[in-house]
């Protein structure tokens, strides 16, 4: 799954422009607002995490889509 969100390079998530991908610990891609979406794979659990923070309280759940778009999961 990580080739899949490395290719993914998506110009917005939730209809904000991404400005910066950082992988030191999982995925973090930085939005416009200042806010960010991370993507980040458990080391000891089969599992996937995704988190975000925004501005905008009314972008929350289209940000959450968007990244588990990115994951690969629909």
């Amino acid at each position: 799954r990580e080739e899949l969100i490395l290719s993914a390079k998506p110009a917005t998530i939730g209809g904000l422009k991404v400005t910066d991908l950082n992988t030191t610990d999982g995925f973090k891609f930085s939005l416009e607002d200042g806010g960010w979406l991370l993507i980040r794979f458990s080391g000891t659990e089969p599992i996937m995490r995704v988190y975000c923070e925004t501005t905008h309280e009314d972008r929350v759940q289209a940000i959450l889509k968007d990244g588990l778009k990115i994951a690969g999961i629909d």
